[in-house]
């Protein structure tokens, strides 16, 4: 497992490639660019694809990043994660077990998961875990979520359930953030932010990348200031 202080820094501009937001673009590419514009991890979430065509992509991108030094997760299929060797997953609540997820990546995998109620987090194993994501935390257009988002407030009190299991447990938050919100959640207890569309979908993945950073890094400073 990734030591807490790492995975958090990792935390910090998490982007999530899915090519159903990124407008028919190479994914390799765009990969490439928002890694040069700050990305710290990065993730690719095909909720649709066959397996063969999520391995033939996921093995792309994996290339396209070699070298960059930023970790590269699946979502849910922790079986394309071993294929092509990427760093870890990221799981769902109706995901694989991460106990499971844990046994067959190895001690050094990362293992996230994601977490939506007060409850979820007060059961989430994070003796087995390297992260959580929060959320949703704001409304989305980019994952079907029959859950209503919610919102600063609610992501502080499922942030202080984690937070009273472990205080330095390593916590993003993810759903309809962008530059204009990512501080306030910052504000409100996220290591980071998990960002899909004000991302991949902009015409300038690298601008909005650094974009991004920019004001997760600022967040952060004032927060530890404060």
């Amino acid at each position: 497992m990734t030591t807490a202080d790492t995975m958090r820094r990792r935390l910090a501009l998490y982007g999530l490639i899915d090519p159903e937001r990124s407008t028919d673009r190479d994914l390799g590419t765009l990969a490439r660019e928002a890694i040069a514009g700050g990305v710290t991890l990065l993730q690719y979430r095909d909720k649709h694809a066959p397996d063969a065509v999520m391995r033939a992509r996921a093995g792309s991108i994996r290339d396209a990043i070699s070298g960059t030094g930023v970790p590269f997760l699946i979502n849910d299929r922790v079986g394309i994660a071993l294929d092509i060797g990427a760093d870890g997953v990221h799981l769902g609540q109706d995901d694989m077990a991460p106990a499971e997820a844990r046994r067959l990546l190895g001690p050094g995998a990362i293992v996230g998961l994601s977490v939506k109620t007060v409850a979820q987090a007060e059961a989430a194993p994070l003796d087995i875990l390297d992260y959580v994501c929060i959320g949703g935390v704001f409304a989305t257009m980019s994952k079907d979520n029959p859950d209503p988002p919610v919102g600063e407030a609610g992501f502080a009190a499922i942030r202080a359930a984690i937070a009273a299991r472990d205080a330095g447990f390593p916590v993003g938050a993810i759903a309809g953030i962008d530059a204009g919100n990512a501080a306030g959640v910052i504000a409100a207890g996220a290591d980071g932010v998990a960002i899909i569309s004000a991302l991949f979908a902009a015409e300038d993945v690298n601008a909005a990348a650094r974009e991004l950073r920019g004001v997760v890094d600022a967040a952060l400073q004032a927060r530890a200031a404060a």
